[in-house]
């Protein structure tokens, strides 16, 4: 299906939100995985994915890491926009084979890295990321990884609908858009969701 903020890309994503959540939240929570953020296309992730696709200059010949990838709904923007190498980052062993079919899907070709790559640097142009502050630790652990990459030179872009760790300074707006997302994950039909450049 087309997420509704970016209907030109087709994921493979749960369509009974809340039972498949809470059903594979507590049979993985008992085996020690991850909750499966690769079902769902996020406000952040779509966001930042209808930015990047309305901005191709952005990404366009460009080496881009998409970072926490989830579904691999922003690295597809990528590829679409004509980015030169798009690398999809995430944890999670399932999005391995979530981000392959929805590239297929796409007709896209997007490599995966399946480590932890905070701290690290292959020396992408762009960093994508979106809806990544939902968490205090890990957000403390991206800034100064974020600051470390902008530093040398590469753009750093972030979809956020108002998580509760977004950093408060050093951003530039680059878009604002009004995302429906599900009541079943979020706290709200529509999410208010802001692009930015880290400054």
């Amino acid at each position: 299906m087309a997420p509704p903020h970016v209907p030109e890309i087709l994921l493979h994503l749960a369509d009974e939100a809340h039972d498949l959540w809470q059903r594979t939240e507590d049979e993985l929570a008992e085996i020690g995985l991850p909750p499966p953020f690769w079902a769902f296309a996020w406000a952040g992730g779509q966001g930042l994915a209808r930015y990047i696709l309305d901005n191709p200059s952005d990404v366009h010949d460009k080496r881009v890491l998409d970072f926490a990838s989830g579904s691999g709904l922003v690295a597809i923007a990528a590829a679409k926009a004509g980015a030169a190498e798009v690398i999809a980052a995430d944890i999670d062993p399932f999005c391995a084979t979530a981000i392959r079919l929805n590239g297929e899907a796409n007709g896209v070709g997007i490599e995966f890295l399946g480590t932890d790559c905070i701290g690290t640097d292959a020396g992408w142009d762009v960093v994508l990321a979106g809806d990544v502050f939902y968490d205090r630790s890990f957000a403390d652990r991206l800034m100064p990884w974020f600051a470390t990459l902008k530093a040398r030179g590469a753009d750093i872009l972030v979809g956020d609908p108002g998580r509760s760790y977004m950093p408060k300074a050093g951003l530039q707006p680059l878009a604002v858009y009004e995302v429906a997302v599900t009541r079943a994950l979020e706290d709200s039909l529509v999410k208010r969701t802001t692009v930015w450049r880290f400054a």
